[in-house]
């Protein structure tokens, strides 16, 4: 149903009686759409839905009659965002208006397969390009660097977490929700069931989003034997890595310590998630198939992990050329 604010409805719609009645876009997203996919979907990802739905889609766009959306509608919404999209009408980024387009597509498409609309017009408009719309820079370490790092943090408490992600490329949550059941020091050899989320300020345990993340990663013996000491002297908790309660660390509190390190180490600054990055480049550089590095990392695809890591083909290039001439020798000319 509509809500009201002040006085005024928040979006306001016309009705038919019957069979017949004009659905608007904010009464589809509010009552039926996210009710329905809730409980389909990650509760990380429901959350942005809901944020995208109710900061941005149904202010601007919720009183207009859903079968008469069209590419013009949706086109002139995105430009609107992209010059004053916040509250303090600063504008949005092209990546968020991105993924704000990714959410209403989502939901135009659902009407579609439910019979409320013929076709999708999320499919003709035009959202910020995806070049436009790019993560922020990728930066790496040297394998020099890594290790000049995980030297200088050999005694925080958060060591063997470092450790971990730098020599597995694990993703933080994954690496926080990793338990020690999860864990097989003797065969080294850890698995990835579940994640820990921080969702609207609140710490969430969930499982990974694709079957492709739920997998089985390889440990090297020297941190197979740092996750060992790491477990005499941790807090007794299932988790591998946690407060002093036993309960899952915030995310968000690890990625800023892990800032402060790199700050105080004098090293390049990087994100914590470059720690991922930096595993995958070194990995390809030492001539790890793609694939397996693809396994490793919980890619959906292995084309995913080339494209990703685009910026390693040329130095790989170079080295399979010289690999095949050595074993083909041409002669002088």
């Amino acid at each position: 149903m509509a809500r009201v604010t002040g006085g005024q409805l928040l979006y306001p719609y016309r009705r038919r009686v019957g069979r017949d009645s004009l659905l608007a876009l904010g009464e589809f997203l509010d009552d039926i759409w996210l009710p329905a996919v809730r409980s389909t979907i990650r509760l990380s990802t429901f959350v942005g839905y809901e944020g995208h739905v109710r900061n941005h889609i149904i202010p601007r766009l919720g009183g207009t009659i859903l079968s008469e959306l069209d590419a013009r509608v949706l086109n002139a919404f995105y430009a609107t965002l992209l010059a004053n999209g916040h509250r303090d009408l600063r504008p949005l980024s092209p990546a968020t208006v991105r993924r704000i387009h990714a959410t209403l597509h989502r939901a135009l498409r659902d009407a579609v397969r439910w019979g409320h609309l013929e076709k999708n017009p999320g499919d003709a408009c035009d959202p910020p390009r995806q070049r436009a719309a790019s993560a922020p820079e990728m930066r790496t370490w040297a394998p020099a660097q890594l290790a000049a790092f995980l030297g200088f943090v050999r005694g925080d408490r958060l060591s063997a977490l470092w450790v971990l992600l730098a020599m597995t490329g694990l993703r933080r949550g994954e690496a926080l929700g990793l338990r020690w059941i999860d864990v097989n020091i003797d065969r080294g050899e850890l698995a990835v069931r579940q994640t820990v989320l921080l969702v609207s300020g609140r710490i969430e345990v969930s499982r990974p989003k694709t079957a492709r993340g739920r997998r089985v990663v390889a440990l090297d013996p020297s941190t197979a034997d740092i996750l060992a000491k790491h477990r005499q002297i941790g807090p007794d908790s299932e988790l591998v890595f946690s407060d002093q309660d036993g309960s899952p660390l915030n995310p968000g509190a690890v990625s800023k310590r892990f800032s402060k390190l790199v700050r105080a180490s004098g090293l390049p600054l990087i994100r914590l998630h470059d720690l991922r990055h930096t595993h995958a480049t070194i990995a390809l550089q030492a001539g790890v198939h793609p694939k397996i590095v693809s396994e490793r990392l919980g890619h959906s695809t292995v084309a995913f992990t080339l494209d990703v890591y685009s910026h390693m083909l040329p130095h790989m290039q170079a080295e399979a050329a010289a690999a095949v001439a050595a074993l083909v020798p041409l002669g002088e000319p």
